[in-house]
């Protein structure tokens, strides 16, 4: 063997072991490159929400909230208006759940969430409610829009007139459902507060929260089972409400509502990242506005007022009023001591006095606030003294 031939072997025997020893750093070395972009996408920095509001449904007092005027798209929460209208004209005797809904071939091409309707097929205005409400059926919405107003353009155009007489001011809306626009289309818009105060009027309907508790249910005859989207259902005791929405753009939303011991508090949320952190936000925030107030029954009806009033011409000289019905109101838990009531009457009452004759107003104040008013009535009718008795009054003498 020559010495180049020597030469050549061992160069290439080197180059082979180096190609070696080489290779499972090399491999090892891709795969940490590979693994950093998942890590980063595994713990986004992204905002828990866009703005959220919480509100006590009774009093309509907003206890806590961020960016409650921001105006957001509601994705699927724009239902929520389609019901309404529709209780408003159920209470108004213009329509019956009985009433029958005719699918469009409009309405049976719509897309996103659905309970699948073909043109022609026919179902009681009280089962396309369920449709929409419990599995957020766009199809259904659109459906009933068309039965209302004939057309989906007018019902959009109630859809904002009703939102003007309720005073949403951060609300347009432009579709039946809530699907994201189309290219040169406009999408919806509201804010939290202005769902807060919908939320507010559709809890006038306990029907509507009938269908809105319920997580589970069957439509066309058992065919298709319909399952709420609504998780804050079985989550959180006394949730029996409202509506989610969701698209891409619009983030993940929710009107929740839940009740206990006489106290209803309303929490929306716009714009989470995640339906998990939606529902999250939405059960700490009910949470803490349960363990913070309590509703207080502050007047009772039929509360005897231990401040006389004075009969001008009446056959008792004095007597003591009463309230005239229960004043409830929540009450933060650290201020109950603070509650007071002021009695106002007038100094003399001319006249008889009919039973249930207003005398005089009971305000309930806290913090120097006064947060409502209670009439004080009589409890009994009491007739004009005879003349010669008035007569002797009007002389200064005690009789």
């Amino acid at each position: 063997m020559t010495a180049m031939k020597k030469w050549i072997i061992i160069a290439l025997a080197f180059f082979m072991w180096a190609g070696i020893a080489d290779a499972r750093p090399a491999a090892s070395r891709k795969a940490k490159i590979t693994r950093k972009p998942q890590a980063a996408k595994l713990t986004p920095d992204r905002e828990p929400y866009k703005a959220y509001i919480v509100m006590e449904a009774a009093t309509g007092k907003v206890l806590e909230g961020e960016n409650i005027h921001q105006k957001l798209p509601p994705a699927s929460i724009t239902k929520l208006m389609v019901a309404y209208i529709v209780m408003e004209k159920l209470a108004k005797g213009n329509v019956k759940l009985t009433d029958m809904v005719t699918a469009s071939k409009e309405a049976a091409g719509i897309g996103g969430s659905q309970v699948y309707l073909k043109e022609g097929e026919t179902f009681p205005l009280e089962d396309m409610m369920k449709a929409m409400m419990i599995a957020s059926g766009n199809d259904a919405a659109y459906a009933i829009a068309e039965f209302i107003a004939g057309s989906k353009e007018g019902f959009v155009a109630m859809m904002n007139e009703k939102a003007k007489t309720l005073n949403l001011v951060d609300t347009e809306f432009h579709t039946v459902h809530g699907l994201p626009p189309s290219k040169d289309e406009k999408g919806d818009l509201t804010s939290c507060s202005d769902l807060a105060i919908l939320a507010r009027e559709i809890l006038k309907y306990p029907k509507l929260l009938e269908w809105t508790a319920t997580q589970s249910d069957s439509f066309r005859g058992g065919a298709f089972i319909m399952t709420n989207t609504n998780k804050l259902l079985a989550k959180f005791p006394g949730a029996d409400g409202l509506k989610t929405g969701y698209y891409r753009e619009a983030g993940f939303c929710i009107v929740s509502t839940a009740s206990r011991n006489d106290l209803r508090f309303i929490v929306v949320v716009m714009g989470s990242p995640t339906g998990k952190i939606r529902d999250n936000i939405a059960v700490e925030k009910l949470k803490k506005a349960f363990a913070q107030y309590k509703m207080l029954n502050i007047v009772r009806k039929g509360e005897l007022v231990d401040k006389d009033v004075l009969l001008s011409d009446g056959k008792y000289r004095k007597m003591k009023g009463v309230t005239d019905r229960n004043f409830l109101y929540p009450v933060p838990v650290d201020k109950k001591a603070d509650i007071k009531k002021e009695i106002v009457l007038p100094d003399k009452v001319k006249g008889e006095i009919r039973e249930g004759q207003k005398l005089g107003e009971m305000l309930i104040k806290l913090d120097n606030a006064t947060i409502g008013k209670v009439d004080i009535i009589s409890p009994v009718f009491v007739p004009k003294a005879n003349l010669f008795t008035r007569l002797i009054r009007a002389l200064g003498l005690n009789i």
